[in-house]
């Protein structure tokens, strides 16, 4: 082993517990995240720390994050699945890197890391960094929001568009790649801030996307004719309310972060509000709604 190494814990993670999971690796030094569902097997994330952490610790302190949410009533991964091996620094890079290849989505995208950017061809290439803030292009929430956001966009060709928890800007970005003039990225977490505003900046688009650190709840700012949000379907019965300031009269509200046996209660909500389902798809368990906002302003 070279004189440089890693740490890499991989633990079983159900999707409705993987944000609390990611915050908390986060929180314990990771350097780098990946969530992944290889083919006939459970989900997991695995997560890599450098060679001062502590292997027991990080265990334990997933172990105690994993009871205490049995305690509260959850059914996260069984104790077993939990683990922390040591890597060499260059299977560290492997291991990291090589869940990051070029993505292909919908008709016109493909998203891509920065070392391994394909040549532009008939398809835009968004080039995203993994970091820390969400949104890679590989997870099923998100392709989801980019296939309908560029349906939308084809079809509507808004010159506007807010997109609530930005993330690492990649919705954003791509709306902006696919023709939007103005594109409002919004999150409260000063890292997503950071994050999307230099994949902006790599991707040329930071004239049209402005990048705001912002609560959601408190968000103040002109109503768009399409609307995203990549949330939790706990965020959307919060939002739902609220949503109707921010799209405009018969505007477009497009909901990711739905897991699929949910979808039918983020519609009821939304609904309640005036909101029209237009259409739903489903990527990997996830759920992305698209709404037609009332045709009066409701707020």
């Amino acid at each position: 082993m070279s004189s440089s190494r890693y740490w890499e814990l991989t633990v079983g993670v159900p999707a409705d517990l993987s944000e609390g999971l990611t915050n908390l690796v986060w929180e314990l030094g990771a350097l780098g995240v990946v969530e992944e569902e290889p083919p006939g097997q459970a989900a997991r994330l695995r997560a890599f720390f450098p060679e001062t952490a502590r292997a027991s610790a990080l265990e334990q302190s997933v172990r105690d994050y994993l009871d205490g949410l049995r305690q509260l009533g959850f059914a996260p991964a069984h104790e077993s699945e939990v683990s922390v091996v040591a890597l060499a620094d260059e299977n560290w890079h492997e291991a990291w890197r090589v869940h990051f290849t070029p993505q292909r989505v919908g008709r016109r995208l493909v998203i891509a890391p920065p070392w391994d950017t394909p040549v532009a061809g008939r398809r835009l290439v968004i080039t995203i960094e993994p970091g820390r803030a969400f949104g890679t292009g590989h997870h099923g929430s998100t392709l989801g929001c980019l296939e309908a956001l560029e349906a939308a966009v084809e079809a509507e060709a808004p010159r506007r568009m807010i997109d609530l928890g930005t993330g690492s800007g990649i919705l954003a970005i791509a709306a902006a790649r696919l023709g939007v003039d103005g594109v409002l990225a919004v999150d409260d977490d000063p890292d997503a801030v950071a994050s999307a505003m230099a994949n902006a900046a790599r991707n040329h688009v930071s004239d049209r996307v402005r990048c705001v650190l912002a609560d959601a709840e408190r968000l103040d700012e002109a109503a768009a004719p399409l609307v995203v949000a990549n949330l939790l379907t706990a965020a959307h019965r919060k939002l739902a309310l609220r949503y109707g300031r921010w799209v405009l009269p018969a505007g477009t509200l497009i909901l990711g972060g739905i897991l699929d046996g949910e979808g039918a209660e983020v519609a009821a909500a939304l609904g309640a509000h005036g909101f029209a389902p237009r259409a739903s798809r489903s990527v990997e368990g996830w759920t992305t709604l698209e709404l037609r906002a009332p045709l009066h302003d409701r707020a």
